[in-house]
């Protein structure tokens, strides 16, 4: 497998794990915390339902992009975002230039409040380049936040990654703690049964890649790939093709020929397509593998409603397994 997959932090897996004081509601952007709860501030609802696993009744969550057909990328925020971000006890951002607007609202409101930045728990993370794994606590400082600003070559969906996950799992938990001691325990435990959810997982990947490592899927976004690649298949699309599909940019003529060529040649098994961007070439490219049979499924960016984010991943692995067996 890639270099993705090691052993699971820290945190124990104790497959018959519950979690504790799960399933808090979140709270609508501008409304204050509950008295005594912690409020956390989320740039978008994956972040956001992560913190309320880990922090379940004792925090109140506010995720600011909730909505399937937002994309982070260009999201305005109001001024009742800022109002959110300035009451925050935490807030937790992707960074990496994709959630670019949590940075100016953590700038602009003034917060002290610690921040959790995913990327940085990522091992592509540039700054991690050569580090050895170590626990969340000792290898990152959460009140100093991430890039404002994409940084080239490294891909900032690390939600797709449930490796990295589990490390801001356990990052979210030890901020919890340390801004309510008296609870660190249960915080502890909710991040150690959600570590077992991350766990399950990362063996629907292991099987995918025992009956299919080496598969080619086009990818017309590079949202996916850290998924992708844990599941030991090849992202074959021209990276020119899908930074300018994320950009929002026109694919160049030569770069589409390339593309077309590519699933026309036999070798692509799934097409996998973003729900949140696209354009006239990701159509040209669906409607090519429609036309040979080759299997199109589509993630998003953002949790879709009634999801957890154990759920919701395990819903990507099983689409993209089915379409691999189609």
């Amino acid at each position: 497998m890639t270099s993705l997959r090691r052993s699971l932090p820290v945190l124990g897996l104790a497959a018959a794990s519950v979690l504790v004081l799960s399933g808090c509601a979140g709270t609508a952007v501008g409304e204050d915390a509950g008295d005594g709860m912690i409020a956390v501030v989320a740039s978008t609802n994956v972040y956001g339902q992560i913190a309320e696993e880990i922090g379940g009744d004792l925090v109140d969550v506010t995720s600011i992009v909730t909505n399937e057909s937002q994309d982070p990328h260009s999201f305005e925020p109001s001024a009742r975002d800022q109002l959110a971000v300035s009451k925050a006890d935490l807030v937790i951002e992707n960074g990496g230039g994709y959630d670019a607007f949590i940075d100016a609202l953590i700038e602009s409101s003034g917060t002290e409040a610690p921040i959790v930045t995913a990327v940085e728990y990522s091992h592509d993370w540039p700054e991690n380049a050569g580090h050895d794994e170590e626990s969340a606590d000792d290898d990152h400082d959460a009140h100093d936040h991430g890039d404002h600003e994409h940084v080239e070559g490294f891909n900032e969906h690390v939600w797709y990654d449930p490796h990295t996950i589990a490390h801001v799992a356990e990052a979210i938990a030890v901020e919890l703690g340390e801004l309510s001691p008296d609870d660190a325990e249960t915080f502890t435990a909710n991040a150690e049964a959600f570590a077992a959810g991350i766990a399950g997982l990362e063996v629907s990947l292991d099987e995918i890649g025992a009956a299919d490592a080496g598969e080619k899927v086009f990818v017309t976004e590079p949202v996916p790939a850290y998924l992708v690649e844990a599941a030991g298949l090849v992202n074959a699309t021209p990276a020119k093709f899908s930074e300018a599909v994320e950009e929002g940019q026109d694919v160049a003529p030569a770069t589409l020929l390339e593309s077309l060529a590519l699933v026309q040649g036999g070798e692509v098994r799934v097409v996998i397509t973003n729900t949140q961007t696209g354009g006239a070439e990701t159509q040209e490219i669906v409607d090519e593998a429609d036309g040979l049979g080759i299997p199109v499924i589509a993630f998003s960016e953002t949790l879709p409603e009634g999801q957890t984010y154990i759920s919701w991943m395990q819903a990507n692995i099983e689409a993209l397994n089915g379409a691999l067996q189609a």
